[in-house]
């Protein structure tokens, strides 16, 4: 089957389209990220490619994102091949984010858990453990959020069907969560 370019162009299209009905609430978690890099850090993490999107946002905040400042606090989990292999040999993979939130995670900090199905349960346990850390919990969804929109404390939820669609979307969204977090402190 022969991939349509105009097909692709108008599913993303439509997919952006309907995350605008989300403007206030991405806008409140911009501001919920400013807060929290101003006295705090930003824990984040994901599977396969919402790893990669982790690892980008924090390169965006720990390095630089439009301007040259100074680095911001922000770590994503996923990056710690030493971490998660040990974690996962001795407690399991639904444990690899979750062991390290217990370990770096304190009140007033944030952890962002990023999953296109809003089901991953390794993402599900680390928001538990966040919140017993006393710690703001995020997730950056898709479809209708899973089991996580009821889980976290704010949830974005990028109703689509098709997860490369869904990925377009999120890093939209970290890319607006970095662009807040910058321009607060220029």
């Amino acid at each position: 089957m022969e991939a349509s370019f105009l097909a692709n162009y108008k599913e993303h299209i439509h997919c952006f389209d309907r995350i605008r009905e989300q403007e206030k609430n991405i806008i409140s978690v911009g501001e919920c990220c400013v807060r929290v890099c101003s006295s705090g850090k930003i824990l984040i993490a994901g599977n396969g490619g919402s790893a990669a999107d982790a690892q980008h946002f924090a390169a965006e905040l720990v390095g630089r994102f439009q301007v040259n400042r100074h680095a911001l606090p922000c770590i994503a989990l996923n990056t710690d091949t030493s971490n998660l292999t040990a974690i996962g040999n001795d407690f399991g993979f639904d444990e690899v984010f979750a062991r390290q939130v217990e370990a770096i995670g304190r009140p007033g900090d944030a952890f962002i858990g990023i999953s296109t199905s809003g089901n991953s349960v390794n993402i599900i346990t680390a928001v538990r453990e966040a919140k017993r850390q006393d710690m703001v919990t995020i997730g950056l969804l898709g479809h209708n959020g899973g089991k996580l929109a009821e889980l976290v404390d704010h949830a974005v939820v990028v109703q689509h069907d098709v997860t490369a669609r869904i990925q377009e979307a999120h890093i939209f969204i970290l890319h607006y969560w970095a662009c807040c977090v910058e321009r607060s402190i220029l």
